[in-house]
């Protein structure tokens, strides 16, 4: 009784923090999407992306959260793109929806060297609601008597730099304090969060290439002070036709509890002709793991119009 206490404590905690105008970020970004966690990265590439993402967390908890969102980004000019993202969040008896329309502006550093960089802004809008109809009716709250619902908007602005295979970006979400709920008594109005990512591609060249991505991606959030860091790992092999195969694993801590990792799983996924397939699996490492099954995340994509831009400083360091 006493773990079952705990993990429904933890499940609470951590759901709390994930109402914060942002679906929670996991592993998304690593399906050959960092647009997913930076606006960026719209129009880099030679093509219309579209992904479709569905997150199933911590299966086999009640109520557990579960989400499915798209993404899609492209280039309207040599030197620019924008995107959009809409998401549809489920956790217990709330729920989330939202949207992000982003811009992106490519400029280059130095043309020999293949030195870029990107500035991104993205516009936010997120609904939240607490759904009332599943709710116990034996010894209800009273101050939660009928569904409530609140609405907020918000900015998110980043930065991205390029050197050759090497990438950095920097993004602040949220950068707004937002509109306290009407509902609410105690919930903070300072949602403002920072990520950092970073990797390197390394290549063996040729149609017939190997690549190896090492990458890791950082999240401060400004409210309590807490933060996590992924450490992630991907290997892509090519054919002569630009199709791949992939596989990866990811590595996440909070950052004062290094050898404590919060989840731990593989990835996998192909590219084939245009149609784009991704699995990930994330064990969770702390009281929950005793009550679930893990988390389990899909992405399907396509990949539209392909053509190649004029400006060097919109080609992706991963050739898709």
């Amino acid at each position: 009784m006493k773990k079952i206490i705990i993990a429904l404590l933890l499940l609470v905690g951590v759901a709390g923090h994930t109402q914060e105008l942002n679906l929670p970020v996991w592993t998304q970004y690593l399906a050959d999407n960092p647009f997913v966690i930076s606006p960026t990265y719209a129009g880099i590439g030679d093509n219309f992306r579209i992904r479709l993402n569905g997150l199933t967390q911590w299966v086999g908890i009640k109520d557990a959260p579960n989400n499915q969102s798209v993404y899609a980004d492209f280039r309207i000019a040599d030197q620019s793109g924008v995107g959009i993202s809409m998401y549809n969040d489920k956790n217990g008896n709330t729920r989330q929806t939202g949207a992000k329309a982003s811009f992106a502006h490519h400029i280059i550093l130095d043309y020999y060297s293949n030195q870029y960089l990107s500035f991104g802004l993205s516009f936010n809008i997120n609904n939240f609601k607490i759904d009332i109809n599943d709710l116990s009716p034996t010894n209800p709250d009273p101050s939660i008597n009928n569904n409530r619902f609140t609405s907020n908007n918000n900015f998110d602005v980043s930065l991205l730099y390029r050197l050759n295979k090497f990438y950095l970006s920097f993004n602040a979400s949220n950068i707004l304090p937002k509109d306290l709920d009407k509902f609410i008594a105690l919930e903070p109005d300072l949602l403002r969060n920072y990520q950092v990512y970073s990797g390197y591609v390394f290549s063996d060249g040729g149609y017939n290439r190997a690549e190896i991505e090492p990458s890791m991606y950082f999240q401060y959030f400004e409210s309590d002070r807490r933060s996590s860091t992924d450490v992630n790992i991907k290997y892509r092999k090519y054919n002569n036709y630009d199709d791949y195969y992939w596989v990866g694993a990811s590595y996440r801590f909070l950052n004062d509890q290094i050898g404590k990792p919060l989840n731990v799983g593989p990835m996998v996924g192909f590219k084939k002709s245009g149609f784009y397939f991704g699995y990930a699996y994330q064990i969770t490492m702390n009281e929950l793991a005793a009550y679930n099954s893990g988390t389990h995340m899909l992405t399907l994509g396509f990949d539209f119009f392909q053509g190649l831009s004029n400006c060097p400083c919109t080609q992706n360091p991963v050739h898709e």
